[in-house]
């Protein structure tokens, strides 16, 4: 008989659809069992729940001591994968939280910071190792932290929401400019983001944020789309349904308690920017990326910046080696490369959205600052992703 397996997953968190992929793909690979989805949960507060049917093993992403205790009194095999201290006895899987802290740092040194903020929760360890984390890296390059923590209450409500933002946004405008600003996950780096633009501060020219977590629909619908470390959570799904075929096969794995190393940094535009120490530039800058798809001339750039176009000329030039009409020019191939890559509309379509009147000037531009057109560009791509299926 297939041995029966309970998978304790709330699916509506992206990264338990993530560890459920990566237990379906070592079962289909390794072991046959008869799965069973907990989708809601109920194992965690239910014994009688867990006790209505045999079960061979379980693996769960939402570990309480009474689903714990449970599995004592039955004998069934757990593997948790909840990043909480472990219950001993238990085999433990859970991110690399201080690695998910250098990782931040390094993406912070690389664009050239020097002023450097955490902010998390002090009475959470996960946070406390990837705030260490981020401050071993800095302190690795001679850098200082200023961190902001606080107690997390375990949900966030409106009300807590609006208390953190105003504080939040004290320590923001405290802080040296151009910093950049870690956050323990990335709810608190939407606070930060919220705090910032309250408060007139520039994303990502003052301050440049990175959450960790890489919930994709949360960091997309941010503004800006939010830069984060994603942890692997697909390994350590496949890892988890790894240590229970050996714990089923009769091994003993109670005294495990791995870290999986994190898949990297995912850039988006909270973060996506040199470390440049002028107001001008980065006034100039801030509209270029909100506005260089809607007909953004030089002279508006110009007078945003509050400086004299020969002043902001050389400035660019300095900083970034470019003058402000390349850089909306480079801001806009960015934009149509992303809507090649990601949607099927005509080029004249794309034209429009990147703020091109004619297609064919788009054509032109594009070709001679990527060397290929936009139509070789979109079957490149196409073809890049059909061999990855």
């Amino acid at each position: 008989m297939r041995p029966q397996v309970l998978l304790v997953f709330l699916t509506r968190f992206e990264e338990c659809m993530a560890m459920l992929r990566g237990i379906v793909h070592y079962e289909r690979t390794h072991q046959i069992w008869t799965a069973f989805h907990d989708d809601e949960a109920r194992a965690e507060v239910d014994p009688r729940w867990l006790e209505s049917k045999r079960w061979d093993g379980i693996i769960s992403r939402h570990t309480t001591p009474g689903l714990v205790q449970a599995c004592r009194k039955l004998r069934i095999p757990l593997v948790d994968l909840n990043d909480v201290p472990r219950f001993p006895g238990v085999p433990k899987i859970r991110p690399d939280n201080v690695a998910i802290g250098h990782l931040a740092a390094e993406h912070f040194l690389e664009r050239g910071f020097q002023h450097f903020g955490f902010t998390g929760f002090s009475n959470d360890g996960w946070s406390c190792e990837r705030r260490d984390g981020f401050i071993e890296a800095l302190q690795l390059a001679g850098r200082e932290c200023n961190v902001f923590d606080v107690n997390y209450p375990g949900d966030v409500t409106p009300s807590w929401d609006i208390d953190q933002i105003t504080a939040l946004a004290d320590w923001l405008k405290r802080l040296p400019k151009p910093c950049g600003v870690m956050a323990c996950f990335d709810i608190r780096a939407q606070q930060i983001l919220t705090a910032a633009h309250a408060h007139g501060l520039l994303v990502p020219e003052e301050v440049a944020v990175v959450g960790a977590n890489n919930g994709a629909i949360r960091c997309e619908l941010a503004y800006p789309p939010l830069s984060s470390v994603a942890p692997n959570a697909y390994q350590s799904g496949y890892r988890a349904a790894e240590v229970l075929a050996a714990m089923l096969a009769g091994e003993d794995h109670s005294a495990l308690d791995e870290r999986i190393e994190p898949v990297g940094m995912v850039t988006r535009p909270s973060s996506d920017v040199l470390a440049i120490d002028d107001r001008n530039v980065a006034a100039a800058l801030s509209i270029i990326r909100e506005r260089s798809c809607q007909g953004l001339t030089v002279d508006q750039v110009v007078a945003h910046a509050h400086a004299s176009r020969s002043q902001l000329e050389k400035k660019f030039r300095r900083h970034l080696g470019r003058s402000p009409q390349a850089e909306i020019r480079r801001v806009q191939v960015e934009k149509i490369r992303q809507l090649l890559m990601e949607t099927d509309f005509p080029l004249k379509r794309i034209a429009e959205l990147a703020g091109f009147e004619h297609v064919e000037y788009m054509c032109v531009v594009f070709k001679r600052l990527t060397g290929e057109s936009p139509g070789e560009f979109r079957r490149k791509t196409e073809a890049k992703s059909i061999q990855s299926d």
